[in-house]
Parts: structure tokens; sequence; C-alpha cells
């Protein structure tokens, strides 16, 4: 019999753990596995109450395999045979299971969910390892085996694993809501995007460019980190926001130090108009505690003032190395720090202010109307579908992939930046 893998089985993750709310989190995690694998047509499903399975049905198990893999509410998937709960098919299984013309050694492990299979999981493992033992030169190592074999009968049929992947863990995308998180081309961001997905999220995510001082490669850098992050959830909607005329009104009517907090206050409440619109319960954001001048407690408050929308801030309590060490998993990194200018390179804050104050907070934004100029940005925002792996390929428009959803009105003539500005990191703003 030659082994060919023909099932991939999926272990629930955190989700078994739900009591009552059981099945919806099993029918959400079922929908998301579906919609992650809808390039391989062929796949057949089936969900139980504490696995799912996936027929193969000739699809390429190591491209499914690693689809699966990134599908949060997952704690493990295997390769398996599947057979007829019959000792003689499970023993022919287990042996074409291991490779003979190079052996190693292996422990048995089985377990039967079948109570009433004529076989316990003990006797099981010896008939099986004895099989392996009369007909290869393999060797049993109960402590630490090259190859752990696993064995799983059922009522209906039995399966047979070699290997335990791990699963992306955490809960499926769309079972704890909606979030909009704002997106910066830095290394936070999209690292704040991937944990709040992991706790079954949904994302949309909200870009602030400031055209034309801000070029195309860095919005492009920005898509492909969209692109990079959605294969969790299946596609990201990217809202865009033409913000160069509020963030000049910002400078010319703060005072310098306020400026940062001042645009994070507008940004905050752009986004919180954008949650609102788009049904979002919570905002999202980068941002961690200490990490730069302008990320303190003290500023945090002055910036939460401005919504009753939740903001999650899941990397806040973690230092750098832990953020690029994610950023480095999921691949996200190596973009994220390619030197494309942001859009806060017309502010120069010589000595941005750490313990902001609330009324000087709004004692600025009392010297104009930036209510009206909040709503353009709101209403002007494009809309971007990105789907997974998205890569920009043409400068000028979207390319396949990237679907505009509602285009931009053109924006009026930009004022030359006052001299002697240069730039902040990306980190201050997310």
């Amino acid at each position: 019999m030659d082994c060919r893998y023909d099932h991939i089985l999926i272990r629930y993750g955190e989700l078994s753990l739900k009591g009552k709310n059981r099945g919806n989190f099993i029918k959400t995690l079922y929908e998301d596995v579906r919609n992650a694998l809808s390039a391989f047509p062929a796949l057949a499903y089936r969900k139980e109450h504490d696995r799912m399975y996936i027929y193969l049905n000739g699809e390429d198990p190591d491209a499914v395999c690693d689809v699966v893999s990134r599908v949060f509410g997952i704690s493990s998937l295997s390769l398996a045979i599947k057979v007829k709960p019959d000792m003689e098919e499970i023993k022919a299984a287990v042996l074409a299971s291991i490779d003979a013309a190079h052996p190693g050694t292996f422990k048995l492990a089985a377990r039967r969910s079948d109570k009433l299979f004529p076989v316990i999981s003990d006797q099981i493992n010896r008939i099986c390892a004895g099989e392996i033992l009369r007909n290869t030169d393999w060797k049993v190592d109960v402590k630490n085996p090259d190859v752990k074999i696993i064995v799983e009968v059922h009522k209906d049929a039995a399966y047979i694993m070699t290997k335990r992947i791990p699963g992306a863990g955490g809960l499926p995308v769309g079972a704890s809501g909606r979030a909009m998180v704002l997106l910066s081309g830095g290394i936070d961001s999209p690292v704040a995007s991937w944990l709040v997905m992991k706790r079954g999220i949904r994302i949309e995510a909200v870009h602030f460019a400031a055209p034309p001082y801000t070029s195309q490669a860095a919005r492009d850098k920005v898509l492909t980190l969209a692109g990079l992050v959605a294969p969790y959830q299946g596609e990201v909607l990217l809202h865009v926001v033409p913000f160069t005329q509020l963030q000049l009104a910002i400078y010319q009517h703060c005072d310098e130090s306020y400026a940062i907090t001042i645009m994070r206050r507008m940004m905050l409440r752009i986004a919180a108009g954008l949650a609102e619109k788009r049904h979002c319960q919570a905002i999202a954001t980068g941002e961690s505690v200490g990490q730069v001048a302008s990320q303190t407690l003290e500023s945090m408050v002055c910036i939460n003032a401005v919504t009753t929308t939740p903001v999650l801030r899941p990397c806040a309590c973690m230092d750098k190395v832990e953020i690029i060490r994610i950023a480095e998993q999921i691949g996200t990194y190596e973009t994220s720090i390619l030197p494309f200018e942001d859009c806060c390179t017309i502010f120069t804050p010589k000595a941005p202010v750490t313990k902001p104050r609330l009324d000087k907070c709004e004692r600025f934004e009392s010297r104009w109307d930036w209510q009206s100029q909040v709503q353009a940005c709101i209403d002007h925002a494009e809309k971007l579908r990105i789907r997974p792996g998205y890569v920009p390929e043409a400068p000028a428009a979207p390319a396949a992939g990237c679907v505009l959803e509602e285009a931009l009105t053109t924006a009026s003539q930009e004022p030359a930046i006052p001299q002697g500005n240069s730039a902040l990191r990306d980190e201050d703003l997310f």
C-alpha cells in the first residue's frame, strides 16, 4: 500500500472551551476554513464536535496545509490516511505511513473514540508496532522517536497520521466582532492587526496619506503590508484617507510640541467615524507604552478622549524585540523596514510633549474648523479590497487583487511645506 494522504484532520483551539456557544464558534471556523481554501475547488469538508476533516480529493496536500495553518481557531492539523475501522486496513495504513527504505525509530499512539471497537487502544499499539517490526528495520523508541504514528479509530473510519502541524491558535476570525486598525508602514501596526485577528476580530484598516509629500512607493508599501496580513482573514478592506490638508492645518494652528498629539486625536476621530460607518465595534493601533516620547499613558488619555469607541492596543505591553519577532514570523518585517516616508514628514517637533494636557489640546483645536476637515477625510476616503498576497504592480493604479471600491475626490493644491521640517518615524504614529 502506498502512503497517499487523502485527508487533513483539524483540531480546534480555544473554541473547545466555549460551552454553549461552541456550535457558533465551530460554524464560524468552518466558514473561515472554506473561504481560505476557495482556490482548491475539489476539497470536501466535514465538521464534527471536536474535529474537522478535509477530503483532499487530489489537491496538493502541502499547499492546503500551508493555507489551513494560518486560519485562526485551529490548535493543530495533520495529514491523514483514512481507512475503514478494520484492523487489517489499519495495519496496512500504518505500515504505509513510514519509509521502509530509510529506517528510524517510531512510537504508536492509538485512541478510540468508538468504545465499541473490539480492539482496545493498547492492543492497537502492539499489533501495529508488530506489523512494522516484522516488515521493516524500524525500531521502537517511546521516549524520543523519529516518527510518532497516531491512530484514531472512529465509528465510521480510522485515521493514521505521522505529523502534527501547529495551527495559528486563537479564535476564528469573525467570532469576536470587527475592528478598524490604524495601519502605517511601520513594524508595529501589522503586528497589531495580526494579534487582533488572532482573538477572533475581523479587521478593516485605515491608512493616512499625505500626497504629494508622501510617495507612491510609501502607499504601495502599505498596500503590500495589507496583502501580507490578509491571508489570516481572507481579504482586508483598506481605507486610504487624504490627510494632507488637515495635517497642514494642525501644523499652522497648534503649538509644535503638541502637533503629534493633536494629529493622533484627529486620526482617532477619523478612524472612529469610519468604524461607525462600517459597523466596527472597536479601533486598534500598534502603540507600545513608552516606546517613543508620544506613546505615554498621559498621551493616550488625551488621544482617547475624542471617542467613546474602545481602543485596542495589543502591542501596548510588548518590548520592541517581541514585536519584531512576531513581524518576522508573519512575514511583514522586511516590508516594514523599507525606507519610504510616512504621512508625518511635514512635522518636526523638536521636543514632542510627553505629558500633554487635555485642556491645551482642546484650546489648540478651537482655533479652526477641524470638524469639517475630519468629515471630509471620512467622506473622501478611498476604499481598496486587498486580497491575500497582493503586491502592487502598476504605480499609477490598483492592480489585480486590489479592487477600487470608491474613488478619491481630487484634492486642492497643497501649500508649500514650512522650511526647517524633517521627518518623524512612523512608530511615533502607530
